[in-house]
């Protein structure tokens, strides 16, 4: 059970200042549609694992080889997606991603510029899109969030948070 979470939780709250009071606003994992891929290769890798006794002993390994490599390559996928998590707290945003080795990306509030919402056709009918930020910084690791669920919530929480630590105008509460 130990090996099980500590693969698949990020572990979050040990990234907060909870000396400066920290909290954590929303913590928004990748919509839904992003394991759709890998469940359509776990589909495969088992149809392949259907037709593997009745092909011809001298070829059988190949599709018992691609049936494993499609679940190794499903399973990573949904892994490193699971994984992978924007934070917004009443200070900064912040991402942690990463399977093996762990990357945190960290922006500030006030460090926020702008933010893009991107809501493609089908993203817009499935419930998803994508934030661009921009900031005084020329590269950061939180320029591109890809497929977040209910977007204009979310977006509405950061401008929230924005606006609640008197970064933009008059300070509300």
């Amino acid at each position: 059970m130990g090996l099980v979470r500590a693969l698949t939780d990020p572990n979050i709250r040990k990234h907060l200042l909870r000396d400066e009071g920290e909290v954590i606003v929303d913590e928004v994992m990748h919509h839904w549609l992003v394991y759709a891929l890998p469940v359509l290769e776990v589909a495969a890798a088992l149809a392949l694992l259907v037709v593997f006794p009745f092909v011809d002993l001298d070829l059988a390994w190949f599709p018992f080889l691609l049936a494993f490599a499609l679940l190794g390559h499903a399973g990573w996928k949904v892994l490193a997606n699971f994984r992978d998590r924007f934070v917004i707290t009443n200070m900064r945003v912040f991402r942690v991603n990463g399977v093996l080795s762990q990357h945190l990306a960290t922006m500030p509030l006030s460090r926020i510029l702008d933010i893009t919402v991107v809501k493609p056709f089908h993203g817009r009918l499935l419930g998803f899109g994508h934030f661009v930020f921009e900031s005084a910084a020329q590269e950061q690791g939180l320029r591109d969030i890809r497929y977040v669920g209910r977007p204009d919530q979310r977006d509405l929480s950061i401008q929230r948070v924005v606006q609640r630590s008197g970064l933009r105008g008059p300070r509300v509460n």
